[in-house]
């Protein structure tokens, strides 16, 4: 077979990623915090680049709308390609992790954040040589360990934004320092379902975590070792006697001799009074808020992005024009060409990042204002594509943008993630249900059982199915399981135990 050499001319498509546009979605994807960074950075870098003190960033932002609306809606165009997302390499879209809350991993669905909760940031930038060093020395927080636990449990999405509530008010030390009472009141529930939450926290490691005070996380300890007895519980209501050694006034209390006292007590001194403090701790950063959500007079919701974290970057044409005339070398002009670009892109991408935010969080409050209004029990369901779809964006886009921001409303500060939540169809293609619905539907029924019609999963089918739910059985005992509730017979066995029990009494 002979060989030998041609030429061929072949036409295909591919987006090209210019350092520009990795700018830009890089911009997009970092905190505030971050990005203040990286423009102290471009300010030491960039001979070209200033700070601008003179305008309200709400001016600036609206001056830059309207001498440059050409430039921003090319950057638009390309951030809603739906290609754009394969070429670069940078992360990864993940959309699909925040179709199901279920799915969700902790890092990426911080809820609920008090004005004194901190946050670690997540992104490094580049000849930032001390990033790796500083992590691996920084070690696991108690609230990184707590959110990596909440990752893996079967939680509503009601349910663990309380959990990230709770989380959230528990100090160093491992104890819970917020009034659950006021928690209900903020995210809009009952006191009940906090305490139910609390409870399931309170399983999380280490033992005694999320405790009010120090016998109780006694208690806990001595309950997850089987040693909770109803002598040993008397002992903990007296914390006060044991600390000043009065054993006979114990011994009273408990019921047992002195023997039996300073074997309790050396198995009280032997837990951990301070589960916390086991982790380590990390440089405090105040989450503040990227968009400030407030109800107006007329009822509606208004948005309005938080200038005091929007960096206000200038051009210095004038400086360009003086130091370019008098360049002779045709490597400086090259760089001061270069360094034109790069500030005129930089104060561009500012700009779309600026309204990007505010377009994906206007959106989000439009569909979520149900949770605004009513509470965290009316959570629609809610996926990237839908609000991704709804402004002409790439839900990669969609992602990037709601990745470490957050949002101030009158319920709390929430990350912007937290409001994708998981669907359940309904019958007959009518409007789809809020997997926390039906979840709180499901409780209700089984909550409301008489003693002698005792619901089965099958049983719970028929009834979602005939108001309209398409649910399988076997998720409705995932949703059940997930809430700790027994099943039908587990539940018939103990009816019926309390009634023979009532009955001899």
């Amino acid at each position: 077979m002979a060989l030998g050499q041609r030429l061929e001319m072949r036409q295909g498509q591919a987006l090209v990623m210019t350092p520009q546009l990795q700018q830009a979605i890089k911009l997009l994807q970092l905190s505030n915090i971050e990005l203040n960074d990286y423009c102290e950075q471009e300010l030491e870098r960039n001979p070209l680049l200033e700070r601008d003190d003179s305008a309200p960033a709400g001016e600036a932002e609206r001056e830059a709308a309207k001498t440059e609306t050409g430039e921003s809606e090319g950057l638009d165009a390309a951030l809603a390609r739906e290609d754009f997302s394969k070429a670069e390499d940078m992360d990864a879209s993940r959309e699909d992790l925040y179709d199901g809350a279920e799915a969700m991993p902790a890092a990426l669905q911080n809820g609920p954040l008090t004005d004194w909760t901190t946050v670690r940031g997540q992104q490094r930038f580049e000849g930032d040589e001390d990033s790796l060093e500083s992590s691996v020395a920084a070690g696991g927080t108690l609230k990184d360990h707590l959110e990596e636990q909440l990752a893996i449990a079967a939680l509503s999405p009601e349910r663990r934004l309380i959990c990230l509530s709770l989380i959230d008010a528990v100090d160093e030390a491992g104890y819970l320092r917020a009034d659950p009472d006021e928690i209900a009141l903020r995210l809009g529930t009952s006191r009940e379902s906090v305490d139910d939450v609390l409870r399931v926290l309170h399983g999380f490691d280490p033992i005694g975590v999320a405790a009010r005070d120090l016998a109780e996380c006694l208690r806990l300890q001595l309950k997850a070792k089987d040693r909770l007895d109803p002598a040993m519980a008397a002992l903990l209501t007296r914390l006060d006697l044991v600390a000043r050694r009065e054993i006979p006034a114990l011994c009273a209390i408990c019921g047992v001799d002195a023997e039996d006292i300073a074997e309790m007590i050396g198995e009280i001194r032997a837990l951990t009074p301070k589960p916390g403090l086991a982790f380590g701790s990390e440089p405090v950063q105040p989450v503040i808020p990227d968009v400030f959500v407030r109800e107006g007079p007329d009822g509606n919701w208004h948005i309005e992005l938080n200038s005091d974290t929007l960096p206000r970057m200038l051009v210095n044409s004038r400086y360009y024009a003086k130091v370019s005339a008098g360049a002779r070398d045709k490597d400086a002009k090259n760089y001061l060409t270069e360094c034109l670009n790069n500030a005129n892109w930089l104060v561009k991408s500012l700009d779309q990042r600026a309204r990007t935010i505010l377009k994906v969080a206007s959106e989000i409050v439009r569909q979520q204002d149900g949770f605004l209004t009513y509470g965290v029990r009316h959570l629609r369901p809610l996926n990237l594509r839908t609000v991704a779809d709804a402004i002409t964006m790439h839900e990669s886009t969609v992602s990037r943008v709601t990745s470490n921001k957050y949002v101030s409303t009158p319920r709390g500060v929430f990350e912007l993630k937290y409001f994708f939540t998981a669907s359940i169809q309904s019958v007959n293609g009518a409007e789809a249900h809020s997997a926390e619905a039906v979840r709180d539907r499901i409780r209700e029924m089984i909550q409301n059982e008489g003693r002698r019609e005792i619901l089965s999963d099958d049983r719970i089918v028929s009834l979602l199915t005939a108001d309209g739910v398409n649910i399988a059985r076997r998720t409705v005992a995932k949703y059940r399981e997930a809430m700790h509730i027994p099943s039908s017979v587990e539940r018939r066995r103990q009816k019926h135990g309390d009634s023979a029990d009532a009955g001899l009494r």
